[in-house]
Order: structure tokens, then C-alpha cells, then sequence
């Protein structure tokens, strides 16, 4: 699996072609700002700012941020019932994919 976010972009275009997912890379390719001439399609939102993650700390309150998405959408009242999160993990149910949790050595 690719360890930056140019690499990622490239794995799951790929994917998507390799798998003929035109659906979703039509709609990548339309909603490509027009300033974005390096590329045919837009994965990433704009105004991407990565940011290093310096402590344990710092790493959770980014996942509960994340967590509470759906909640704040107003799709589910508790984080663990998005099936696509991984909220539940950290409450000790299964989610549908593996997580990691230790992040710091």
C-alpha cells in the first residue's frame, strides 16, 4: 500500500480503473477544478493541509473528530452506529475493516 498521499491517489484511480468504476470516476473527473490541469480527475478535496501527528494525543482527538461526522451530519446518533466507521473498534465491536491502533512506538 502506498505511504504518501500521491501514491494513494494513484493506487485507488487505479483500482477504480482496473475495476471499470465509471461511476465514480465520472463524477471524479467533473467535479476536477479547472485550475487542476496536472491531473484528469479530483480525489482529494481542496485545501488538503496535512498535518504530523506529534502525540498519541494528538492522533485520538483527530479520530474523535472523524468519528463525529455522522453524528454532526445527523446520519446516526452515536459514532459506533456509522457501519463505515471505526468508532465501534475503539468501543471493542468488530468494524469491516482492521484497524490500527498503535500508532507511536
Amino acid at each position: 500500500m502506498p505511504t504518501n498521499i500521491v501514491g494513494t491517489k494513484k493506487h485507488i484511480l487505479k483500482l477504480l480503473q482496473e475495476q471499470n468504476v465509471t461511476t465514480i470516476l465520472d463524477q471524479l473527473k467533473f467535479y476536477k477544478k479547472a485550475h487542476k490541469i496536472q491531473s484528469e480527475y479530483q480525489l482529494w478535496q481542496e485545501g488538503y493541509q496535512p498535518k504530523l501527528m506529534q502525540r498519541e494525543q494528538m492522533m485520538l482527538d483527530r479520530i474523535d473528530y472523524i468519528h463525529q461526522n455522522p453524528v454532526k451530519r445527523g446520519y446516526v446518533s452515536d459514532p459506533a452506529h456509522w457501519v463505515y466507521s471505526s468508532a465501534g473498534d475503539y468501543e471493542g465491536m468488530d468494524g469491516l475493516v482492521e484497524i490500527e491502533r498503535l500508532w507511536f512506538a
